[in-house]
């Protein structure tokens, strides 16, 4: 019998059954949050400078500043300009969930400031190739076939100039000066940053779905290479999406049906939040919900009271 693993139909069946699931459940918000963390995570590794959607959550919730900024690594570029280059990568897109969902994550923590303030370098580097990028992956495409979008993917990268650092000047005792190579980074990572929206622009899903990010360290020139690579990592993120749809659906239907609260209560709210981002801080409930912090430390502890903990079981 024939394998459909890693078969374009099976991949395209497997992602145009989320695609559709996400237009009418209940949980479609809290799942494109947590996949925005997710795609950053994995280009970040892509990137060379892995993090764990964990180390994401707790600088998203206010517990720590951004991973790996005081490491003392030589870092191609800093996680607070990736996650504002990936976050904004489908940020301009018209579906009111996806945009909703990036105003409550800017809410808890402006991608745009922080990248201003931790990685300035970075967005003047990398910020023309990121552009340069999105105006061709997302420009309209002849057929909706994933051999479209990889033929697309590896023009793109053949058009992108790879962001350099200036070449460093070297004085020997003697007074002799050279100047040292460039350092150049790769560009494979910008073009996964806008994968998502190609996806979606090419016709094959209604909005970008932020983890289908991943390609290859080194994109090959073969298109058909590529699209047979794109089609196993789609059916892998699809099949594990629909997983992880159906477990959040079920905490939400674990969840108390009407709630004994007041029709201004800012509880249900909050519940969906701490789905979308466990742990959220007293200070993180009180930005997001526009409360008090008394408010919030009193709404954080009737949260839990009244869902028993089941939000922290997974």
């Amino acid at each position: 019998m024939r394998d459909f693993s890693s078969s374009a139909d099976h991949a395209l069946l497997l992602l145009g059954r989320l695609d559709g699931r996400l237009v009418n459940s209940p949980a479609a918000d809290i799942w494109l949050a947590r996949a925005r963390l997710r795609g950053a995570a994995t280009l970040a590794g892509f990137a060379g400078v892995p993090v764990s959607v964990r180390d994401l959550q707790d600088w998203i919730c206010g517990r720590t500043p951004p991973p790996r900024h005081s490491e003392g690594l030589n870092d191609p570029l800093s996680i607070a300009a990736l996650f504002h280059f990936a976050l904004s990568a489908t940020g301009g897109h018209c579906d009111p969930l996806a945009r909703a969902t990036l105003n409550i994550s800017r809410t808890l923590l402006d991608d745009r400031k922080e990248a201003d303030l931790w990685a300035a370098e970075d967005l003047v580097r990398f910020g023309p190739s990121w552009r340069m990028a999105q105006m061709l992956l997302e420009a309209p495409y002849p057929t909706a076939t994933l051999h479209s979008i990889a033929q697309r993917l590896i023009d793109a990268q053949a058009s992108l100039d790879a962001p350099a650092t200036e070449g460093q000047l070297v004085t020997t005792a003697d007074g002799r000066q050279w100047r040292i190579e460039p350092r150049r980074f790769d560009t494979a990572w910008l073009l996964g940053c806008h994968l998502p929206a190609a996806l979606a622009a090419s016709g094959l899903i209604l909005r970008p779905l932020p983890s289908l990010v991943e390609l290859p360290r080194f994109v090959p020139g073969d298109a058909a290479v590529l699209a047979e690579h794109m089609a196993g990592m789609i059916a892998r993120q699809a099949g594990q999406g629909l997983i992880e749809l159906d477990r959040l659906e079920a905490k939400l239907a674990r969840l108390p049906g009407e709630l004994p609260v007041t029709r201004r209560s800012k509880a249900p709210l909050l519940i969906r939040l701490e789905l979308a981002y466990p742990g959220l801080s007293k200070m993180a409930v009180s930005r997001l919900l526009g409360i008090s912090h008394q408010g919030a430390t009193k709404l954080v502890e009737q949260v839990q009271k009244l869902t028993g903990g089941r939000l922290r079981q997974g």
